[in-house]
């Protein structure tokens, strides 16, 4: 399974390790343990697929790195994070979309923006690809409860980096919990048709259509909830 389609969840896909977190290019000490990380993430995540998640032990998955345990925990805390490595430096995505809009363009309208031109690349950080490796991933994925309870925590990271892109405080922290949620739900409902038998092709324009009404919903509810506030400029500015 390639790190760049496997890599795809609703919040995030594979990046090459230079870029693993949006920064300068790292040291090459760095850089051997990204690829460490990566190759290790890999081989479990092969072995879940094959055999799932609960029925293959931590040192298994060591042993077919050829490492040791004590080490395999090291670069992984928990035996989820051996699946969500998949999206290592990836929580502050939609933050760097915002930081990174044109002059003029609200953060709203940069995320929109966004959000189509992933629509439209099938990323499968959208939902909308039904590439078979990336449905086996996401499948794994949302079918593992363990898994689906730690993804939370990427999320709440994500949440806290928009947050701090739209201004901060407690009026930045409801627009970003409102923006994450909706775009969670944008690509829950696009896995569920592709899952459910559907191809993307066919969901394609319903996905659009149904970014475009949640974006409208959006701008909306937070103009009338903080109308002074970051939240408010979220949506006007």
């Amino acid at each position: 399974m390639s790190a760049e389609k496997a890599g795809g969840g609703i919040d995030a896909v594979a990046v090459a390790p230079e870029h693993a977190h949006g920064h300068a290019p790292v040291s090459l000490r760095e850089r051997k343990k990204l690829l460490t990380c990566q190759a290790v993430s890999d081989a479990a995540v092969a072995m879940f697929l094959d055999r799932g998640f609960d029925k293959v032990s931590v040192a298994e998955v060591a042993a077919a790195s050829d490492i040791s345990k004590p080490t395999l925990f090291r670069y992984f805390p928990a035996k989820e994070d051996l699946v969500l490595h998949r999206f290592a430096g990836q929580e502050d995505r939609a933050a760097r979309t915002v930081a990174s809009r044109a002059p003029g363009e609200s953060p709203l309208d940069a995320l929109r923006r966004h959000l189509l031109d992933g629509l439209d690349r099938r990323d499968p950080a959208t939902g909308l690809c039904d590439d078979p490796e990336v449905l086996a991933f996401h499948r794994l994925l949302y079918g593992t409860p363990s898994l689906v309870a730690r993804l939370s925590a990427y999320r709440c990271r994500s949440e806290a980096a928009l947050s701090r892109a739209l201004g901060g405080g407690l009026p930045a922290r409801l627009a970003a919990g409102q923006i994450i949620a909706v775009l969670r739900i944008l690509a829950e409902e696009n896995w569920r048709r592709i899952d459910a038998g559907e191809r993307a092709e066919r969901v394609y324009a319903g996905a659009v259509q149904a970014s475009e009404e949640a974006f409208v919903q959006l701008r909306r509810g937070l103009e009338r909830s903080v109308p002074g506030g970051a939240a408010g400029r979220a949506a006007r500015e």
